[in-house]
């Protein structure tokens, strides 16, 4: 209690810190977590890239601490409705959030959000890249990266480009091919990846930057010409395909997972997660398994995965900017 001899000011504050350190996490606390289940929160719909490396996460995570890791769907919103849920949770570390590339879009994309991505969480570790591959549909005359941009540039406005939606990576790696290149690839936005995929092999559309997972068939059948993947290195779902940045200095676009916490959470939490997700990063059966989904592990520290992110969010805000994209 506090001393009669305060005055009422000074008692105010004393009970105001007393009940902070109720609520804040203690030292102990941090060591033994964790004690109870925890709720990892996907702000996408269940099924897709995003939700199978939730689950491999979690379920690596509930073998290896002993306590359920439970995924929990909040989809909704562009990523926004769950993310909103988890920067205004407890900093305790039972409540943590998927993250991926749309979360540093959005940062941008969006005037007002009832959070601050970048104040309000904090990000702990990577778990996996996934390359995107420019396809066009057989019909148009190119085969080579430098063809292709030989052929936009001489064709502005009338190349149509498929994505999966307003911001989708599909999309962003359009935008971002059109401001390095000079071309003018006019877009076309679906309601998810199959049907603009549907047009592309129908010739509606001449150009898509697809997600690797569930395009390469299509490769492999004659039915799209793969001329490049997005990331700087080569993919195992596509070796012959060399990265469009072996053309395009600078050019880098891959879709992401990782997992953040509330701002707060104490340092040593964190430090668990990050630490036990690399474990199952250097798991061969976990690598295997995101090789099935076309990703290549995400490894590091709790600070080289920030910097990562803040790079990110810096390198979309050009390209939201540059496209004059807003949230629809």
């Amino acid at each position: 209690m506090p001393s009669p001899h305060l005055g009422p000011a000074a008692v105010v504050v004393a009970v105001c810190a007393a009940v902070a350190a109720e609520l804040m996490p203690s030292p102990a606390a941090a060591l033994d977590y964790p004690a109870r289940p925890v709720r990892l929160i996907v702000p996408i719909a269940a099924g897709g890239g995003a939700d199978i490396t939730a689950r491999l996460i979690a379920q690596f995570l509930s073998e290896r601490l002993g306590q359920q890791f439970i995924v929990e769907n909040r989809p909704g919103g562009g990523t926004n409705i769950g993310t909103e849920v988890v920067a205004h949770a407890a900093p305790d570390g039972y409540t943590l959030l998927h993250i991926n590339v749309t979360h540093t879009i959005n940062t941008t994309l969006y005037e007002r959000l009832n959070y601050n991505f970048q104040r309000d969480l904090v990000p702990v570790a990577g778990i996996v890249s996934v390359s995107n591959v420019i396809e066009v549909h057989p019909s148009v005359p190119a085969h080579t990266v430098p063809e292709f941009i030989a052929f936009a540039t001489s064709h502005p406005g009338e190349i149509n480009m498929g994505s999966a939606g307003n911001a989708s990576s599909s999309h962003m790696a359009g935008e971002l091919f059109n401001m390095l290149t000079g071309a003018k690839l006019v877009h076309v936005p679906y309601r998810g990846q199959g049907p603009a995929m549907t047009d592309l092999i129908g010739g509606q559309l001449q150009v898509i930057f697809a997600t690797t997972p569930g395009t390469t068939e299509y490769v492999r059948t004659g039915r799209l010409r793969a001329l490049g993947v997005t990331t700087v290195t080569r993919t195992e779902a596509l070796p012959e395909v060399p990265p469009i940045a072996d053309f395009v200095p600078g050019y880098e676009m891959s879709q992401w997972y990782g997992i953040a916490a509330p701002r707060a959470t104490p340092p040593e939490i964190v430090a668990t997660l990050n630490r036990e997700i690399n474990a199952a990063l250097a798991d061969p059966g976990m690598r295997a398994r995101l090789a099935d989904v076309g990703g290549t592990p995400l490894p590091g520290t709790v600070e080289e995965f920030g910097s990562f992110v803040t790079a990110e969010a810096e390198k979309w805000a050009k390209v939201v900017r540059f496209a004059g994209l807003k949230a629809e």
